[in-house]
């Protein structure tokens, strides 16, 4: 056994190369399930350019891929789409990502399309069996003169005549029929709330058609997941206590199933979320988040009694329930995602399928550690903070690591304990990596999402820089080598942490928001009015959008950024990157610009996470000053000299 040698932090060798990482892994998305036992999941495949694939496991175990190329199961709904497909007996229908259109699939036949070409989308699919038809969400872009318009449809599965069954609200998600088919509980909300700030739940009678709304209705609460029992009792997940509980409707009256200070749901981001299901005796299996650790649970709706799992996972996403098993997404910092299968009788489990095939020493894994610090106002906001580690190296003498700040996207979601490749790339190389959960991320009540209401651009940037403070406090960093690095909302945080601080020496925005009055006036309708309520009313508050802008101010830039824009970005278009770049290039700072014609609002073709990946390594180790290990791609940095 070789003994550990001493090398500076950032030029350690490590196994976790970006090469493996693209190639072995694969994103595990949204389980479905038959009334056949059959087992339906979609794998993002980075070496096939990025597209979503049904897989489906049958009563052998056998798993089998059901979507032909060039077939791309994903939709486009909200620019972020889920829900993208549905089962039953031996059918799949889904949304084809590249024409938008609906298809039928049986078995391993050729997919047929159902509804017609042109600008409308679907998601949230949902099977009417008393009708034949199928219930979804759409999206009308046909005059592109307006604001798209979102309806509830039903698409009749012989004729392919679409009626309409809700509209005139700016969105709807989550059509849910009642177990006889009569009824029908959705959500909407409008303008300029988004579904995590107000929201209603409705319910419809498909014979009579009288709808009412049956929760939200007070403008301060936010509705998610609505969904029947078997014995035709509508359930849903309601923010009302400050936390997503589960609460029910019976006799026309509104209780709570579990009162806990936990999140039992995740923000409306993507459609198809599921965050528990019904079991044959009644209780629910439900997943719950505290302190930024999920948990599966085992709900009793009478006794209002939660029995918590042992499992190993802190990451449980995409819940369903047949019989007496539940099948969930499961990962831990250690363990890759996997599609887990857990018997409710035996409480014991079985891995279907994982994420990646990669078997990783643990001695170059680094665990995370979770940390409060004190941050503005006196207030508490937490973080995961990943120590540099590899067996082959020990700890220089009087060096401290450099630490790169992770600033999450949304700005509306969370750090996760998932096991992430990406992070592991660079503590295995002697990073520190400090992934914070600033105030406005979810898991911690709608108190706490809410300090950001106004405060984009405030609260989160001051978190980040007081999250690496206190680890520089710690002994845990380097003050002279401290970057930021985030994607979308998060790339933004990046960009005005580096303008309006001087904590950090150096960053990376992955498709950033650089100025906030353009994102304003030029973006997507679901995020529209977002920045009503993060930054204030547009044109109204013109000057605090101003204000909170960096390329406004980058005469305050002082620290080289490494931009990396997806050309086909309808989210956060390219425009945003490249005024930063002019400017930064213009003042003489080293900068960086690499682009990929081929993505839109983040990366997944391997080529280009590839790409990213290794030159944002590069980049810092030239602003930085340590020799990588192994030799990387050359980026071409302006103005380093």
């Amino acid at each position: 056994m070789n003994e550990p040698q001493t090398a500076a932090f950032g030029s350690w060798k490590s196994p976790i190369t970006s090469d493996l990482i693209v190639s072995k892994t694969i994103k595990l998305k949204e389980i479905n399930l038959d009334d056949r036992d059959n087992v339906y999941w979609l794998e993002g495949r980075p070496n096939q350019g990025g597209r979503n694939v049904i897989v489906k496991l049958n009563q052998a175990q056998d798993a089998i891929d059901l979507s032909p190329s060039p077939y791309n199961v994903r939709s486009r709904v909200h620019e972020y789409g889920g829900g993208a497909y549905t089962a039953i007996e031996d059918t799949v229908y889904f949304t084809n990502f590249s024409d938008r259109r609906i298809y039928k699939q049986v078995g391993g036949s050729d997919p047929q399309p159902i509804t017609p070409e042109g600008e409308k989308r679907y998601a949230d699919l949902t099977i009417d069996r008393r009708a034949n038809s199928l219930i979804c969400i759409c999206e009308d872009h046909c005059d592109r003169e307006r604001e798209p318009e979102n309806s509830i449809v039903s698409i009749d599965l012989k004729s392919q005549t679409i009626t309409v069954l809700a509209s005139g609200e700016d969105f709807y998600s989550s059509p849910r029929l009642s177990p006889d088919g009569n009824r029908l509980a959705y959500i909407s909300w409008n303008h300029p709330n988004m579904p995590w700030d107000s929201s209603k739940l409705w319910l419809k009678d498909l014979e009579t058609d009288d709808t009412q709304c049956i929760a939200g209705d007070s403008e301060v609460e936010s509705i998610c997941e609505p969904k029947w029992s078997p014995e035709g009792l509508l359930y849903f997940s309601s923010d009302r206590s400050d936390w997503w509980n589960i609460y029910r409707v019976t006799r026309d009256k509104v209780e709570i199933v579990c009162q806990l200070a936990a999140e039992f749901a995740y923000p409306h981001w993507i459609f198809g979320l599921s965050n528990y299901d019904f079991a044959e005796d009644g209780t629910i299996v439900c997943s719950y988040t505290q302190n930024g650790r999920w948990y599966l649970g085992k709900l009793d709706p009478e006794t209002k009694d939660l029995e918590t799992f042992d499992l190993p996972y802190t990451d449980i996403e995409s819940v369903k329930v047949r019989k007496n098993k539940a099948f969930f997404i499961g990962s831990s910092p250690t363990q890759p995602s996997a599609i887990v299968q857990l018997d409710l009788t035996t409480k014991t489990t079985k891995i279907l399928k994982k994420s990646s095939a990669i078997a990783i020493d643990p001695g170059y894994l680094s665990t995370p550690v979770a940390i409060a610090f004190p941050t503005e106002n006196g207030l508490t906001a937490y973080a995961w903070y990943y120590p540099p580690n590899n067996k082959d190296y020990i700890t220089p003498a009087e060096e401290l690591p450099p630490l790169l700040v992770k600033s999450h996207g949304g700005p509306t979601a969370t750090a996760s304990t998932s096991f992430n490749l990406r992070i592991q790339y660079w503590t295995s190389r002697g990073f520190g990596y400090l992934d914070v959960n600033y105030g406005g991320s979810i898991g911690y009540g709608r108190k706490y999402r809410q300090r950001l209401d106004r405060n984009w651009g405030i609260v989160d940037v001051d978190d980040c820089v007081n999250a690496a403070k206190y680890l520089v406090k710690q002994n845990k960093a380097d003050r002279d080598r401290l970057a930021i690095s985030g994607g979308s909302a998060g790339g933004y945080t990046t960009m005005a942490a580096l303008t309006f601080k001087d904590t950090f020496k150096a960053g990376a925005s992955y498709y950033g928001v650089s100025d906030l009055e353009i994102l304003a006036r030029d973006t997507h309708k679901f995020e529209s009015r977002y920045l009503d309520g993060l930054v204030g009313k547009y044109p109204e508050e013109k000057q605090i959008y101003l204000d909170r802008s960096p390329i406004h101010f980058t005469d305050r830039l002082a620290v080289p950024i490494i931009f990396f824009q997806g050309l086909e970005d309808r989210v956060v278009p390219p425009n945003q990157a490249e005024m930063m770049v002019e400017a930064i290039q213009n003042k003489k700072i080293p900068v960086a610009y690499i682009t990929f014609a081929d993505e839109g609002h983040g990366f997944r073709r391997a080529e280009n996470i590839k790409t990213a990946l290794d030159g944002e390594f590069y980049f810092y180790s030239r602003i930085f000053n340590f020799q990588p290990a192994e030799d990387l791609p050359t980026v071409n940095i302006l103005n380093l000299d």
